[in-house]
C-alpha cells in the first residue's frame, strides 16, 4: 500500500512523511485506544452526517483501518513523545503545557 498524494493526508499524518518530520522541533503522536476511535467515527457520521451503520462499518474495514495500520499506526515511530489515552492524559499534557510555556519564557529573556 502506498502512501495517498492528497496533502490533506499529510495534514493528517504528518509523521508519516519524513521529509516533514524533519522540520518539526518536536514531534508528538497522540495514541487513542482502536475501540475509542471507531466508537467516536460511529457517533460522527451516524449522528452529524446521517450515514447508516452498515455504511460506516464498510468503510472501516475497507479503508480506514488498513490505512490506519499501514501508515497512521507505524508513524509513531517518528515520535519524540507519545502520548498515551488521547486527549484524556491530563498528566502528560500538563507536562507538555508546562515545557512549551518554560520555551516560550526564555525566548521573550532573549
Amino acid at each position: 500500500m502506498s502512501l495517498p498524494p492528497s496533502s490533506s493526508w499529510r495534514a493528517f499524518c504528518p509523521l508519516a512523511e519524513p521529509e516533514l518530520c524533519s522540520l518539526f522541533d518536536y514531534k508528538i503522536y497522540v495514541d487513542t485506544d482502536a475501540d475509542e476511535r471507531i466508537l467516536r467515527r460511529i457517533l460522527r457520521d451516524v449522528k452529524e452526517r446521517g450515514r447508516s451503520l452498515d455504511s460506516v462499518i464498510a468503510q472501516y474495514r475497507a479503508t480506514v483501518k488498513p490505512m490506519h495500520e499501514a501508515f497512521v499506526e507505524p508513524s509513531k515511530r517518528n515520535a519524540d513523545i507519545i502520548i498515551p489515552n488521547g486527549g484524556e492524559n491530563g498528566p502528560a499534557i500538563e507536562m507538555l503545557v508546562h515545557h512549551i510555556r518554560s520555551l516560550i519564557q526564555k525566548a521573550n529573556l532573549r
